[in-house]
């Protein structure tokens, strides 16, 4: 129209669009007006663009000569990679929804479905070809099957690194945690918020980007991406100093992460491996045992499941590394609470509903995650840790020879806060360790490492390195313990930080530098000092944000580990990080 109306303006407005975007060599978002026929530029200024726009102007200014490929990596903003790799709303239909609330973000995306207020009930009603959203006050390990059922998870309670949270990023599903406004009743199946009452079965919105929650059934778009976004990836995996590899606990988790580029796993959790339905009885059985040689028998129960999961993820990996974690959490986590389970679990065992309910209140701590856990457990309970090394060893050697990888398992330690706490473990890994290697004819080689999550064991890094072949930072417990709050209860007090400015950030979420990074980069020289070739890694929540990951980078990590949505976002991070440094 205006090159009908006025093609002189035109014209001249057309010059000094192309002469802007040469100068800035990048797309302008340019305010101009015309007055009594003669063109007069406001401003201009780099146009605002959704990720997709980002990297095919990218690549085009790249294709047309105007930047170079480090230019274009630089230019993307890695968080904003989330966009392409989970469902968003329609455009259209968000402007009708009507947000009843809003919470943490935990995990990104968004889901729309039907409200489920138990893990079981949600399976039942995903298997039905039902869209789910999870409703919970909180989730619990045992609640994992009904979470793969789910578009997206809602919880009262929980923060940025709590189970829901953590379990969601894995799965690449939308969560919102921490939604204190809600007042809901399980055993009902009902929940209130913003002046609205839910019940099983109506529909409800998440987005897991912004935290909102919506009344009703919003649409969603599914996530798309196309040869630039490889275009972008190949060029970060060629700049980037720093290895990315995934926190995973599966083998379709694991094949996932590697088909989003992750070089191995840098955390295998092995607890989430006891939750299905045919473990969790043999875990609890071990619980309850009063002897060392029956809760040996009650484990070997158990092994052939472990090595099982290990061998389908070793296969998978092709000769990837992974470290695994071995058992963490308190065992109340799994003992049974439901009345059922307590007199199945009874009748196995031939004791009385009494006996195990007296078991299961023993197992109670004031401060679980201060408590009986870690490394404290396979102290208490060696047995453990032989079964965890007998499966782990028996799957790598016997995949070595089936599939030809070559694989150096790597054995992590858990909240260890001295020498002679790893030592005592230590030994009870290599003499396992060794005795498979025996009866297996087999060579392989192997590390024992350890977790870095105590204050203490950074302060005491160089002791601790004596007795170990590699670090990991797991810095949701070092952020949790050198603060001194919960991460499951931080949510309930930290606006009222961010809004007088005492935080600028969720630590949890973005890596407190001044404090716990002081302890990471303390740790890393000591232990260096010991040993220079020590291997270091994170495999907190940090290992996806790319503030953190610059941070990694600059202290001299090898390795950051993630979920495996977030790999993506940690290659071109690390990749910014390293072209920075130059």
């Amino acid at each position: 129209k205006l090159a009908e109306d006025l093609p002189d303006c035109y014209k001249e407005f057309m010059e000094l669009a192309m002469k802007l975007e040469n100068h800035y060599r990048d797309m302008q978002d340019m305010e101009f007006t015309i007055q009594e026929g003669k063109l007069y530029f406001l401003q201009t200024r780099n146009g605002k663009r959704t990720a997709h726009a980002a990297i095919k102007i990218a690549c085009d200014l790249v294709d047309e000569g105007m930047i170079t490929p480090q230019e274009a990596v630089l230019r993307i903003d890695a968080k904003s990679l989330d966009q392409l790799l989970h469902p968003t709303f329609d455009k259209d239909a968000l402007k009708e929804g009507e947000v009843i609330g809003s919470a943490l973000p935990a995990s990104p995306g968004a889901g729309a479905g039907k409200v489920y207020f138990t893990a079981d009930d949600a399976k039942k009603a995903g298997a039905r070809g039902e869209r789910v959203i999870l409703v919970r006050l909180e989730t619990s390990p045992e609640d994992i099957e009904g979470m793969q059922a789910s578009r997206g998870i809602l919880t009262v309670r929980g923060g940025m690194t709590s189970h829901a949270a953590v379990v969601a990023r894995g799965m690449g599903t939308c969560c919102v945690s921490g939604c204190g406004e809600i007042v809901i009743d399980e055993e009902a199946k009902v929940f209130t918020l913003g002046g609205h009452t839910f019940h099983e079965g109506d529909y409800i919105s998440l987005d897991g980007s912004t935290g909102n929650i919506y009344k009703g059934d919003i649409k969603t778009v599914d996530a798309s991406v196309d040869g630039n976004f490889g275009r972008i990836m190949a060029w970060a995996d060629e700049y980037r100093t720093l290895q990315v590899r995934t926190n995973a606990d599966t083998p379709a988790d694991t094949a996932n992460a590697v088909r989003l580029g992750a070089e191995g796993i840098g955390l295998c959790r092995t607890e989430h491996m006891f939750f299905d339905a045919q473990r969790i009885p043999k875990i609890r059985k071990m619980i309850l045992c009063k002897t060392q040689e029956a809760r040996e028998r009650a484990l070997m129960e158990l092994l052939p499941f472990q090595k099982a999961d290990f061998k389908g993820m070793y296969e998978v990996l092709e000769g990837r590394p992974m470290t695994v974690r071995y058992l963490d959490p308190p065992l109340h986590e799994f003992v049974p609470t439901e009345e059922e389970d307590i007199k199945e679990l009874a009748e196995d065992m031939g004791l009385s509903v009494e006996e195990v309910k007296a078991t299961c209140d023993a197992l109670h701590e004031f401060n679980p995650m201060m408590g009986h856990r870690g490394c404290r457990l396979a102290v208490t309970y060696p047995e453990i840790a032989k079964m965890q090394t007998r499966a782990v060893m028996e799957a790598a050697i016997e995949v070595k020879e089936e599939k030809g990888f070559d694989i150096v398992p790597e054995i992590m330690i858990p909240l260890v806060g001295e020498k002679k706490e790893l030592k005592y473990v230590k030994d009870v890994v290599v003499a396992t360790a060794e005795q498979v290697k025996k009866e297996k004819g087999s060579d392989m080689q192997y590390k024992v490492g350890t977790m870095i999550e105590i204050p203490r064991a950074a302060l005491l890094a160089n002791e601790i390195a004596e007795e170990a072949d590699f670090f990991s930072f797991g810095t949701n417990d070092l952020t949790q313990m050198t603060f001194g709050f919960s991460r499951d209860d931080a949510g309930k007090f930290l606006d009222a930080y961010y809004k007088n400015k005492i935080y600028e950030s969720d630590p949890f979420a973005r890596l407190d530098q001044n404090g716990v990074g002081q302890l990471v980069q303390m740790a890393a020289q000591k232990g260096r000092l010991v040993k220079p070739d020590l291997k270091l890694g994170i495999c907190g929540e940090h290992g996806g944000d790319p503030s953190s990951i610059e941070f990694c980078h600059r202290v001299g990590l090898n390795y950051v580990s993630c979920s495996p949505f977030r790999v993506p976002i940690a290659r071109l991070a690390a990749a910014q990080a390293a072209l920075k440094d130059k």
